[in-house]
């Protein structure tokens, strides 16, 4: 089973920052630069870049404009991205859907190894497997023995085919060997929606969208998908510890630009990025909301990348997932 661990335990080895380089460019950025989003506003990726936008904006008195562009996944504004003058005028900020999108969909119009590099991962954060109160299950272990003793009755919900959220319940499916039914829809809210009615038996909801409910009791939270506890429900277990050995489940933010783009000019903005994430500021806003601030060099965002996809995959065969 350890080949479900997700990238999220290596992140560590990718934390070095970058010195600075001397042949950074003196000019950039000499025009107003845009990050685009793939998603509608209010989540990770939006969060993230808006944050880094008016920091950035204000270091270096340039305009920065977080320009959203909802469709395909996140894959249209990736496209984009990719497409763009290789100026570093033109940023992209994902999730790490940014990893599934290469194994189902066949048809992208870039590729996500060759035309698109990392500039720097922004934010990690972790999903929360919760149920209603209304099942009456109590525990990770209660809700495998229920689906082991009527296989294919429980359902689990999730933000649609190929979200982190769909392959952190598949993962958990997997590794808990339980034969359960997936049932997407539109997004996360609604997911909780189904959850919370008890249309659907469990969902592994970001952390950051359900907290509140399950301090308020409106959803019970069985555990949390990271190798340790999280501080905003320290008394929910990890998964790991409640009844799956191993698992661990990451969601990520980060930054990526178009490969075009000269090394230099990477450089500068990872170098900038890395200072506005390291403040202390950026902790007291986003720690709150389930999001840790974790900067990388580039390199070290692109093994990421590398290393989930590679992770996906298996998870995609094994949930006999195929590319559209």
């Amino acid at each position: 089973m350890k080949a479900f661990i997700l990238a999220g335990t290596l992140l560590a080895a990718a934390l070095c920052v970058q010195p600075v380089n001397a042949q950074e460019p003196a000019d950039y950025p000499s025009k107003p630069i845009h990050i685009l989003v793939g998603f509608t506003p209010g989540g990770g990726p939006d969060i993230t870049a808006r944050y880094v936008a008016q920091k950035l904006g204000k270091a270096w008195k340039q305009q920065v404009i977080v320009d959203n562009r909802p469709g395909a996944g996140g894959t249209l504004a990736a496209g984009m991205v990719a497409r763009a003058a290789p100026d570093g005028a033109t940023m992209l900020s994902v999730s790490s859907a940014h990893a599934i999108a290469p194994i189902l969909y066949s048809n992208l119009t870039y590729d996500t190894f060759k035309d698109l590099s990392g500039i720097t991962l922004s934010a990690v954060s972790k999903y929360v497997l919760v149920v209603s109160p209304s099942l009456g299950i109590k525990s990770v272990k209660e809700l495998i023995a229920r689906a082991r003793a009527k296989p294919g009755s429980l359902n689990f919900s999730s933000a649609g085919v190929g979200s982190g959220t769909h392959f952190a319940g598949e993962m958990f499916k997997a590794m808990a060997a339980i034969d359960v039914v997936h049932v997407p829809v539109k997004g996360i809210p609604e997911a909780l929606t189904e959850t919370l009615t008890g249309r659907v038996q469990f969902f592994m909801a970001p952390i950051a969208n359900a907290v509140g409910q399950v301090k308020e009791g409106k959803l019970a939270g069985l555990g949390v998908s990271s190798a340790a506890r999280d501080p905003l429900l320290p008394e929910v277990p990890t998964v790991a510890e409640a009844g799956v050995p191993g698992y661990e489940s990451i969601l990520w933010f980060g930054l990526l630009a178009s490969s075009a783009v000269p090394k230099p000019i990477v450089t500068k903005l990872n170098r900038e990025i890395v200072r506005i994430l390291s403040e202390p500021e950026v902790r007291q806003r986003w720690i709150p909301i389930g999001l840790q601030p974790q900067p990388t060099t580039p390199e070290g965002f692109d093994k990421l990348i590398r290393d989930d996809v590679a992770t996906f995959t298996k998870i995609a065969r094994g949930a006999n997932l195929k590319a559209e």
